[in-house]
C-alpha cells in the first residue's frame, strides 16, 4: 500500500513534489518530501469525475437539447460525452457572459441521435476551481494546492514547487493545466514565484504507473504485507504495518 500522491509523483520520476489528483471519486492535494508525506499538507476535495458528470446531465437538461434524449444517457455515455467534449476555461466569468465564446460541439448518442453542447462544455469542469457552484464551501483545487505549499519546510520548498504534478483522469481536460498554472500564480503574487506544472500526457494513470515502479524496487520489498501475515493476524495488521 502507499499514498497515490507519492506514486503520482513516482510516475514522473520524483520523490519530493507536489501532487494535484484530480480523479473520478474524490481529489486530492498532496506535499511529498523525500518518499514522505506531509499530513498537514494533504487536503481533499469532495468533486472529482462522477460529480461532474451527474453535474453535466442537470446542465444538459437544462439546455434545449430534447430532453428525451438526455433522460436516457447512462453514465458510460455521460463520461464518454464529457471526456469528449468538455474543457477548461481560462477565463470563466467572461467566457459566461460572452457568447461568441460557446464553441459548440456536437455528440452522436448511442442510439444515432445528436446533441449539441454550448457553454456546458466549460461549466462542467469549473467547479473543480469553484465548488462553490456545487453547494461545496471548500476552496477550489488550485487553491488547495496553494495551502498546501504552505505547509513545506522552507528547505524543501523550492524542490516542492518546482515538481508540481499533476494526475488522474479528471486532470485530463483540455486547459486543466494552464488554468492551474493560471490560479497558483494569481496566487503567489508578489512573491517572486513562478510556478509551472507538469502534466504528462499519461497522467491520468500515473499513480498506476508509479505504483508499477515502486513496486519493483529493491527498497520497497521490505513494505510488502504477505498474504500468511494477512491471514495470521487479520486486517488489522495492515493498519500496523502502514
Amino acid at each position: 500500500m502507499a499514498n497515490t500522491g507519492f506514486l503520482s509523483l513516482c510516475a514522473h520520476g520524483r520523490v519530493t513534489g507536489l501532487a494535484v489528483e484530480a480523479g473520478a471519486g474524490v481529489s486530492h492535494v498532496t506535499s511529498v518530501c523525500l518518499g514522505q508525506t506531509l499530513r498537514k499538507g494533504t487536503q481533499r476535495l469532495g468533486v472529482a469525475g462522477e460529480l461532474l458528470s451527474t453535474h453535466l446531465h442537470r446542465l444538459l437538461l437544462e439546455s434545449p437539447n430534447q430532453p428525451s434524449a438526455l433522460h436516457a444517457l447512462t453514465r458510460k455515455t455521460l463520461s464518454h460525452l464529457k471526456k469528449q467534449c468538455c474543457y477548461v476555461s481560462l477565463d470563466y466569468e467572461r467566457d459566461l457572459q460572452d457568447q461568441g465564446c460557446h464553441h459548440p460541439a456536437r455528440f452522436q448518442m448511442p442510439d444515432g441521435r445528436w446533441i449539441t453542447l454550448g457553454k456546458e462544455r466549460f461549466c462542467c469542469p469549473e467547479p473543480l476551481f469553484q465548488p462553490k457552484l456545487l453547494q461545496h464551501s471548500c476552496p477550489g483545487l488550485h487553491q488547495l494546492a496553494w495551502q498546501s505549499l504552505q505547509t513545506v519546510p522552507d528547505h524543501a520548498r523550492r524542490d516542492v514547487l518546482g515538481n508540481i504534478v499533476l494526475s488522474g483522469g479528471s486532470s485530463m481536460f483540455p486547459g486543466f493545466p494552464e488554468r492551474m498554472c493560471l490560479g497558483l500564480n494569481l496566487l503567489s503574487q508578489g512573491t517572486g514565484i513562478q510556478i509551472d506544472v507538469l502534466a504528462s500526457p499519461e497522467r491520468g494513470m500515473a499513480a498506476w504507473v508509479g505504483g508499477s515502479m515502486a513496486a519493483s524496487l529493491t527498497s520497497f520489498q521490505r513494505a510488502w504485507l504477505t498474504k500468511g501475515e494477512y491471514q495470521e493476524h487479520g486486517a488489522e495488521c495492515v493498519h500496523t504495518k502502514f
